[in-house]
C-alpha cells in the first residue's frame, strides 16, 4: 500500500511541473494573452515569411503577434492582422514594413512610429507598409549587376 501512495504522489507532482511548463511556454510564446491587447491592420505587396503567431516588434521590442494573414481578392494584396499591447499608441503616421533577423533568421513586423500626435485607434488600418524583402532576388541583382536581375 505504501508503494501505491508514493507512485500517486509522484505521478501529482509530474502533472504539476508539466502543467507549470505548458503555462510557461503558453506565455513566453504568446500564445496565451498576457495582457490586454487592440488590433490593427495593415495590407503587404508581399508577406513573406509572416503567418499567425509572428511577432510585431517596436524599437526591437515585441509589442504585439500577427493575428491573421489572408488575401484580399479585390487588391491582390496580403492583408495583416496583428495586436498591439494596450499602453503603446502607435501614431497614426507610422509604418509597418516586414523585416528579417538576419540571413538565417525569421521575419517579423515592424512598426516605425511616427511624429503625429494622434493615434491609431483599434481596428485602424496602417497605410504606409512595406513588404518584405525576396533575399534570392536581392543575390540574383547583385551577381548579374543588372536591374531585373536578368544577365547581361
Amino acid at each position: 500500500m505504501s508503494e501505491n501512495k508514493t507512485e500517486v504522489l509522484v505521478g501529482g507532482v509530474v502533472l504539476a511541473v508539466a502543467l507549470g511548463f505548458l503555462a510557461y511556454a503558453g506565455k513566453t510564446t504568446g500564445m496565451t494573452r498576457g495582457g490586454s491587447e487592440y488590433q490593427l491592420s495593415a495590407s503587404f505587396r508581399s508577406a513573406d515569411g509572416v503567418s499567425v503567431g509572428t511577432d510585431v516588434r517596436l524599437a526591437g521590442v515585441k509589442v504585439g503577434r500577427v493575428t491573421s494573414v489572408d488575401l484580399d481578392p479585390a487588391t491582390y494584396r496580403a492583408s495583416a492582422k496583428f495586436t498591439v499591447l494596450d499602453g503603446i499608441n502607435v501614431p497614426d503616421d507610422s509604418a509597418v514594413a516586414i523585416s528579417s533577423e538576419g540571413l538565417l533568421g525569421g521575419n517579423y513586423v515592424e512598426i516605425m512610429p511616427g511624429g503625429s500626435p494622434f493615434y491609431f485607434a483599434a481596428g485602424d488600418e496602417i497605410e504606409f507598409t512595406q513588404g518584405s524583402v525576396s533575399l534570392v532576388s536581392l543575390l540574383m541583382k547583385f551577381v548579374s549587376g543588372s536591374e531585373d536581375g536578368a544577365a547581361k
